[in-house]
């Protein structure tokens, strides 16, 4: 469209298929001609969707608002499928290649995914609260708003709490299962855990149901379809939950109650302690130097006169005089006596000097 902000998509061909993949929140979409002999070679497109976007297939007349990106068919009348997204966080780009940040999808790589977890909690991205980390797709590429609600709703795990505090105990855990049985099957595993699943296996597990029911879950064009969306959502956007904004602005959505994230309560501040003198403990040892000070401060107590002094030296000065020492002038010192007959030498010279004659 005239106003997307993607780049131009350099593919033309006649007649040609548009297949995808994906992985976490990228998908890539391949172009590829029909005769491959006389059309141009494949084109790759990998899209994020932002927060709105998302593809939709409609009439060629009817085309939505905020199509950006429209892929034309041959029938008649033709259809436009669509890469519609209203607030345009949104992109697409040339090439095949997934954003190299983004770690191993939740569903389509899962054990890549909990081993790229479980081998990096010694990461600082783990100080921080389990739902922002749940968000960072360097570890849980795939993972969203409303999935990590979902996700730690149905294990009641507090939302802020510390996430490696969390993530150690299923470290623990598996060790511990790994020493038990080492020799569990890939089925037993499985059934493992759909009984007891922990955080990294409900990453892939609640997905895994939108995705089963996506014909029912993500095409709200119908209210019949999005009311079940909303019935399948527990937590997020569900009538009498909390929700709180995150450090990164996100909105967190929980439970408050007995085992949910409780609002912390401002506790005063304790005042610290001041030392008591103990009477037992030998007095401070007092330095000959020190005991002469005293001696002689009490042997020359200062005069009134010198007292004003000092306390009109303490006084802050007021204006410009701020801060200049005051000047004293030094006393004159008395000019040497010069002998009597230095002194009539100095006359005769002196009245020789202006011309005057002295008498013999």
């Amino acid at each position: 469209s005239a106003v997307g902000r993607g780049p131009e998509v350099p593919f033309r061909s006649e007649a040609y298929r548009v297949s995808a993949i994906a992985r976490g929140k990228e998908l890539r979409l391949t172009l590829s001609a029909l005769d491959s002999a006389a059309d141009p070679p494949p084109q790759d497109l990998v899209f994020r969707f932002g927060m709105s976007g998302s593809f939709r297939l409609c009439p060629a007349a009817e085309l939505p608002r905020h199509a950006h990106l429209r892929f034309l068919t041959r029938e008649s009348p033709p259809r436009a499928l669509c890469f519609v997204d209203p607030r345009r966080f949104g992109s697409w780009r040339l090439g095949d290649a997934w954003q190299p940040e983004r770690g191993p999808c939740v569903v389509s790589e899962y054990q890549a995914f909990r081993e790229n977890v479980l081998k990096n909690l010694d990461d600082r991205a783990f100080d921080k609260p389990i739902c922002e980390v749940l968000l960072n797709q360097k570890y849980f590429n795939g993972i969203g708003n409303y999935l990590r609600a979902e996700i730690l709703y149905r294990l009641k795990i507090p939302p802020f709490e510390k996430a490696r505090t969390v993530l150690e105990a299923l470290k623990d855990q598996e060790q511990e299962r790994r020493k038990k049985d080492p020799s569990l099957t890939l089925s037993k595993k499985v059934k493992l855990m759909q009984e007891n699943p922990d955080l990294l296996e409900l990453c892939h597990t609640v997905p895994m149901e939108v995705i089963t029911a996506q014909k029912q879950l993500l095409f709200p064009e119908h209210s019949d379809n999005y009311a079940a969306f909303k019935n399948w959502l527990q937590c997020y956007l569900v009538p009498g939950m909390s929700s709180l904004r995150d450090r990164s602005g996100r909105t967190i959505w929980f439970q408050v109650g007995a085992w949910g994230w409780q609002r912390p309560r401002k506790t005063p501040r304790k005042k610290s302690p001041q030392l008591k003198a103990d009477p037992e403990a030998p007095p401070p040892k007092v330095t000959s130097r020190a005991l002469k000070q005293r001696r002689r401060a009490a042997a020359n107590p200062l005069k009134p006169e010198e007292e004003k002094k000092e306390e009109e030296a303490d006084r802050p000065r007021k204006g410009r005089a701020r801060g200049r020492r005051k000047v004293t002038a030094a006393p004159a010192l008395p000019e040497p006596e010069v002998p009597l007959n230095i002194r009539r030498s100095r006359r005769t010279s002196a009245r020789r000097g202006k011309g005057e004659t002295g008498s013999p």
